[in-house]
């Protein structure tokens, strides 16, 4: 077996200037893009994207580049392909990388071949990149394989909104539905009754078991399932809508065996993460991939200092410091960003032992090559006084650079040990300038199942943001909210909020642990809460 550096690199792409590169999404999840997309995105001086492409995407793209929303062209809603592909030639003859983002793949239902055909035409020079189709995508995450071997061996893709009034209908019904085991339709809520009887009338029998599968792959997936006989009247009830692909076969029965995606801990829960922008992607990626519908909100802006004269000076002064306490893994990013733009490295720390507050933040430091000497039991300053407790640290010298709102706790504790401390500010907890639209919205429509809060600054200054505590604590109301250790549930608690759950360990892979076992002691009991 071939080891991974005896793989071959990918095909180079063309991405030279004035090219156009057709970009299948995916079918939702940002995670199901192609490398080879993301090398596209990252090369792009244009982005032009569609509806149905996620926007995270975009996040690959260059700071500068131009990113264009393909459905509203010169501030006006454009539903034009003809007006779309102009645009692309246009950039293409400015000498720009265009990358065309299209949702699931540019050449199934998603009119790329017309837009090659104009750039062909044009001479401009094209690639495609393909991308997991709605239909692939939607199926595997509902559990519906599309074929099965002891089920059937053939599937048909086929466009559901076709205008039935025209007179002669591009699809042949007749093979349709007696011709392939499994048929799905794209984008065919409107038509769906009117789909599902034409079926009838050409041969599959109404029993057919169908299911429809709304935003598939993502944390919003809905799922629903009938039969040709019943799925429109079970859809109108439950008002499904678009975007959604239809599937009709016997394998929409092997769903109650195989379905996996919706069945995770934290599936369809809705939760605002209030960590700073710069940190929230890795908690967010684990709800995530537990299911959550995570909304973004960062109530905290980190910045350096201003100024760095403190913290350089205790740099230049490690060789005579007996510890260096960090509290965060943000302290760490930013304490030895600093030591290696003054030309240093950890060597710099010479005989200086090293405390960290808890697991993450030693993660952080065996980044930089630091293996620490002293991690408390419990993660919190208190924690960490308590670890000293057992250190002689009488006339020792002690380097805690800090962030500008932390606790006076720690240098009057450890001076009391007899510790020389000096506590030079790290950097700053900004408050940010407003909230973003998407958490104001979820917040102020009631859509949030909890709320989790990772430091007191992400409590306090989320009320600030919102309009003080008392608007903070309508908002909230119906919310769960978790706190990662007892100083943020204090802060919660003199906010008037009350604390649902508060992990065990003051860590974020134990808040998730607590988030999953909240809600399903409260599903157990209350099936349809939060819904």
């Amino acid at each position: 077996m071939k080891s991974r550096t005896d793989l071959p690199p990918p095909c180079p792409l063309p991405l030279a200037p004035g090219t156009v590169h057709l970009v299948g999404a995916g079918p939702g999840d940002p995670g199901l893009v192609t490398v080879r997309g993301v090398e596209c995105l990252r090369a792009a001086q244009v982005v032009v994207y569609d509806y149905l492409a996620n926007t995270a995407l975009l996040a690959y793209a260059r700071p500068e580049a131009e990113l264009i929303y393909a459905g509203k062209i010169g501030g006006r809603h454009n539903q034009d392909q003809a007006e779309i592909s102009r645009l692309l030639l246009t950039k293409a003859r400015e000498g720009k990388i265009v990358v065309r983002l299209k949702g699931g793949d540019p050449f199934v239902f998603g009119r790329g071949g017309e837009e090659c055909e104009t750039l062909a035409a044009a001479g401009i020079p094209f690639t495609v990149v393909p991308g997991v189709t709605a239909a692939v995508g939607a199926a595997a995450t509902a559990g519906i394989p599309l074929t099965h071997r002891a089920v059937t061996p053939s599937v048909a893709f086929v466009t559901g909104h076709e205008d039935h009034e025209k007179e002669d209908s591009t699809i042949d019904w007749r093979r349709l539905s007696t011709g392939s085991g499994t048929v799905v339709f794209y984008m065919g809520m409107k038509y769906l009754r009117r789909n599902m009887a034409l079926l009838v009338e050409h041969g599959r029998t109404p029993q057919t078991p169908v299911a429809l599968v709304r935003w598939g792959t993502t944390a919003r997936q809905e799922v629903l399932t009938g039969t040709l006989a019943d799925i429109a009247d079970k859809a109108e009830a439950a008002e499904f809508k678009p975007p959604a692909v239809t599937i009709v076969g016997e394998v929409v029965e092997l769903r109650s065996r195989l379905a996996w995606f919706d069945r995770r801990p934290l599936f369809g829960k809705r939760i605002l993460v209030t960590r700073a922008v710069d940190q929230s992607a890795g908690f967010a990626r684990t709800l995530e991939e537990r299911g959550a519908q995570v909304v973004e909100c960062p109530t905290i802006r980190l910045v350096p200092p201003e100024t760095w004269d403190e913290i350089d000076s205790a740099i230049n002064r490690l060789t005579d410091m007996d510890w260096l306490i960090l509290t965060s893994a943000n302290a760490v990013r930013f304490f030895f960003e600093q030591l290696r733009k003054l030309g240093k490295d950890s060597r710099a720390l010479g005989r200086c032992k090293v405390c960290v507050v808890g697991p993450k933040t030693a993660e952080a430091m065996l980044t930089w090559g630091i293996l620490p000497d002293l991690v408390p039991e419990e993660f919190t300053a208190e924690g960490v006084v308590a670890a000293f407790s057992g250190h002689d640290l009488q006339g020792k010298k002690v380097l805690f650079p800090k962030a500008d709102r932390a606790r006076d706790l720690l240098p009057p504790a450890l001076e009391q040990m007899g510790a020389v401390v000096s506590a030079p500010v790290l950097y700053r907890n900004l408050l940010p300038e407003a909230l973003p639209d998407q958490a104001r919205d979820a917040l102020e429509q009631g859509r949030l199942d909890a709320v989790t809060f990772s430091a007191s600054s992400t409590a306090s200054n989320l009320a600030l943001l919102v309009g003080g505590p008392q608007r903070l604590q309508e908002l909230l109301k119906d919310v769960a909210v978790i706190s990662i250790g007892p100083v943020t549930s204090r802060t919660c608690h003199e906010l008037g909020l009350t604390v649902a759950v508060e992990p065990p360990e003051a860590t974020l892979d134990s808040m998730v642990g607590a988030l999953e076992g909240y809600f399903k002691a409260r599903d157990a009991v209350d099936p349809d809460a939060g819904y």
